[in-house]
């Protein structure tokens, strides 16, 4: 098969480098951490030896510590699903020792009323714990401070009709994000929410302003189709889909000040509005009002957001 039968039969392909976060590989296949571990626990392992020997034959030592150099060695090597094990068995011990009853209470959580039984209180369970949120303020420019985890800016994107476009233009749209996507230099995160929809203001806004429009014809279409969003809006499964660009920041090195990374991170969003503009995708960053708002939504699902509040553009 020729490349031209191959290009014909793959139009959207785009090499894209597969292992971007690989971290770098120290000494053979091993990684620093992996490094690390393995020799400190052969050193362990040698030092056991070294002090039992006088007592405990070879063969002995050998048989009681294959199972523990078996666990470090899947410890430090193994990996579930692109993570390794380590660190994966860190977040599930850190997961397991959170409480999972959560609330907004800034001020503390109050005890209970001393008419409440005891046997009541026990069978209620541990209290809730105060929620905090995963970002100490927002900046009038829209930046969040996640605190040790650095910053985070927020952007909305639109979206493309990509089924409808030919076979050369599907292949300009794969190839201009897959140069954004190769152009990264810091995480990103690409979020796909689903929400609610409230279309009462919508259809107020145009019940009010229909008068003023310049035909009768004009003013009879905007009403009825006020009433039409009005019945919609009578509907529990009204939902909307909204996509969310996150560039996030680490904590800026040494001697360099904070501030620093917060216009690194507004940096790399205007990149990425510049970029995926050949992609055809609008990507509007949030200020601080809009930000806060997505992130309540976010800790809240069931709040609807206006339609306004949503990116526009084409249904994927």
């Amino acid at each position: 098969m020729n490349p031209s039968d191959e290009t014909a039969q793959a139009p959207h392909a785009t090499r894209i480098p597969a292992d971007i976060s690989r971290p770098d590989r120290l000494l053979g296949p091993f990684t620093a951490q992996q490094t690390a571990v393995l020799t400190t626990a052969g050193l362990v392992l040698y030092g056991g030896w070294w002090a039992t020997r006088s007592f405990m034959t070879p063969l002995a030592y050998a048989v009681m510590v294959i199972p523990v150099a078996g666990a470090v060695a899947a410890l430090a090597l193994g990996q579930r699903e692109g993570i390794g094990l380590d660190r994966f068995l860190t977040a599930a011990l850190r997961h397991a020792r959170t409480p999972k009853r959560r609330v907004h209470a800034p001020e503390g959580i109050p005890p209970l009323p001393s008419v409440v039984p005891d046997h009541w209180a026990r069978a209620a369970g541990p209290p809730p714990a105060t929620m905090d949120m995963p970002y100490g303020g927002i900046t009038a420019a829209g930046v969040l401070d996640l605190g040790s985890e650095g910053t985070a800016a927020l952007a909305t994107c639109s979206t493309v009709n990509f089924e409808l476009r030919s076979a050369a233009e599907q292949q300009g749209l794969a190839a201009a994000f897959a140069r954004w996507l190769n152009s990264l230099t810091g995480p990103t995160q690409l979020l796909v929410r689903c929400h609610r929809i409230d279309l009462a203001p919508l259809a107020d806004s145009l019940q009010q302003d229909a008068a003023a429009l310049p035909h009768p014809a004009l003013e009879r279409a905007a009403r009825s189709h006020a009433d039409f969003l009005a019945d919609l809006a009578t509907g529990d499964n009204l939902l909307g889909r909204q996509i969310v660009l996150v560039a996030r920041e680490e904590i800026p090195p040494h001697g360099l000040r904070r501030n620093a990374g917060d216009g690194r991170t507004l940096q790399r969003l205007d990149e990425a509005t510049r970029a995926l503009a050949a992609a055809e995708i609008a990507v509007t960053p949030l200020d601080a009002d809009r930000a806060a708002a997505l992130v309540g939504a976010a800790c809240n699902p069931d709040t609807p957001i206006p339609p306004a509040a949503a990116p526009e553009g084409d249904r994927a």
